[in-house]
């Protein structure tokens, strides 16, 4: 494949990976009856059933270069899910996928901090931008107090930074397939361990959308580490920014949620920190 068509197909998996994430915010939305921490359990458990035909094919993908390192970043990438799915149920989802967009800005600072990278005056200027960004959506009508839901998922997106931070390390030996692999191997277990102390058995109509998701979660992250696999993070970061309007129309359709002006803006300057700060950090994100 030649590079512009390499760079139209990643465009394309990210835009499509993009809506995938909007579909998977509102499906916990709907489950109005199922636990975060059994949502997150039953969505590992359908995504790894999903790609175990593939595992079954070509177990030589088990092979990898790290142990213990893919259950430190399973469990990352799994608090960070679930802080997200919590917030999901008690913040407005347009909100919520805003805050998400913090991710690159806060693999940055976890690049300067543990992996030594210089942090230029732009990337500087990028990350003061992304947090004031974040700062208008949290607090949006001044009052001085800061929403909890959307703390948290200002936390799950500090964990997502952590886990991407460990695939950057881990990138350099392991394929994405191998990655993907392991990543829903261990993370079912994980995810088993707090929905036990919450479980409820879904309905019927929950399991459905629980399969949907799943399929949903699986093909999503197959989208992003192919589309990163075909072209830089810099030219992909803006087509991960679909995820909003994407959002904000299915809440809107849904559940009668109209995103504020403060979340647009506040948006709107986390995006343009993102792009700033992604320009020079190829890390994968999946």
């Amino acid at each position: 494949m030649d590079t512009k068509n390499a760079y139209l197909a990643a465009a394309l998996m990210m835009s499509a990976a993009a809506v995938l994430n909007g579909i998977d915010a509102a499906i916990v939305r709907l489950l109005v009856d199922v636990h975060p921490f059994v949502i997150g359990f039953f969505r590992a458990l359908f995504g790894l059933l999903f790609v175990m035909p593939m595992i079954v094919r070509r177990p030589a993908i088990l092979v990898s270069g790290y142990r213990a390192t893919h259950a430190v970043r399973a469990a990352l990438k799994l608090g960070g899910l679930l802080c997200f799915f919590v917030a999901f149920t008690l913040a407005p989802l347009a909100d919520v996928t805003a805050i998400i967009f913090l991710s690159p800005i806060l693999l940055a600072v976890g690049a300067w901090l543990f992996l030594g990278e210089k942090l230029g005056p732009m990337r500087v200027f990028a990350i003061a931008a992304g947090f004031s960004g974040a700062l208008i959506i949290i607090n949006p009508g001044g009052s001085g107090a800061l929403e909890p839901a959307l703390l948290l998922a200002l936390a799950g997106s500090a964990l997502m930074a952590l886990a991407q931070l460990v695939l950057k390390k881990m990138s350099q030996r392991d394929s994405t397939d191998t990655l993907v692999a392991w990543n829903l191997i261990l993370t079912v277990p994980l995810a088993l361990i707090p929905a036990i102390l919450v479980w409820t058995t879904p309905s019927w109509t929950a399991f459905g959308l629980l399969i949907v998701q799943g399929v949903c979660g699986a093909l999503n992250m197959a989208l992003v580490t192919r589309a990163f696999s075909h072209a830089d993070a810099s030219f992909l970061a803006p087509f991960d920014f679909i995820r909003l309007p994407a959002v904000a129309l299915i809440a809107f359709l849904l559940f009668g949620q109209v995103a504020g002006l403060s979340t647009w803006i506040g948006a709107g300057i986390i995006f343009a920190a993102t792009l700033i700060a992604s320009r020079k950090n190829p890390a994968r994100i999946d």
